[in-house]
């Protein structure tokens, strides 16, 4: 099998389901946490989500994202289904892609990632408008650049876990 050049050559340890599970929680926490939501804050719980779903696309999928749009819904306010439909489709098109993303470098994914960010805000907003919210100015373009821009970091922070030394056996040199 060709290894994906994204990570150098360096081979990652499997992931913990509870780290899994433990970073979504994490990112559902920083959503909800009260800092004066502005429009061009960006949802940190859409870009573990993503995250996920393009390294280990088995383990979370549409379904996880469905529920923790729901979670976000109540919390909220929002009309339910808004975030729901945005973090689904968002999951869904992240799944798509994963092959082919993790081709790429870092930064090259962060540029490819920008249009999946964009099109779940789209939705999100037009699901807000269409029950006659109102729209919250043009800083809604932003947030989803934060997420690009974000990616890298992201990337090099849930993936540190697993790049840890396997344990050391004088029978296995590697």
């Amino acid at each position: 099998m060709i290894m994906p050049r994204s990570d150098a050559g360096q081979l990652l340890m499997p992931v913990n389901p509870v780290f899994i599970w433990f970073t979504l929680v994490v990112a559902l926490a920083v959503n909800i946490v009260p800092l004066g939501r502005a429009a061009a804050m960006p949802d940190v719980l859409a870009l573990v989500l993503v995250f996920w779903n393009v390294h280990q696309s088995r383990r979370i999928g549409v379904g996880t994202a469905f529920v923790f749009g729901l979670l976000m819904d109540v919390h909220s306010g929002a009309m339910l289904g808004q975030h729901a439909l945005a973090y689904s489709l968002l999951s869904f098109f992240a799944v798509t892609v994963h092959r082919r993303l993790l081709w790429f470098p870092v930064l090259a994914q962060a540029l490819q990632i920008f249009p999946l960010f964009l099109a779940a805000h789209a939705v999100a907003l037009v699901v807000r408008l269409i029950a006659g919210g109102m729209f919250p100015g043009w800083q809604l373009i932003l947030a989803p650049v934060f997420e690009s821009l974000l990616w890298p970091f992201v990337t090099w922070l849930l993936l540190a876990p697993q790049r840890r030394p396997p344990d050391p056996d004088e029978n296995r040199p590697l």
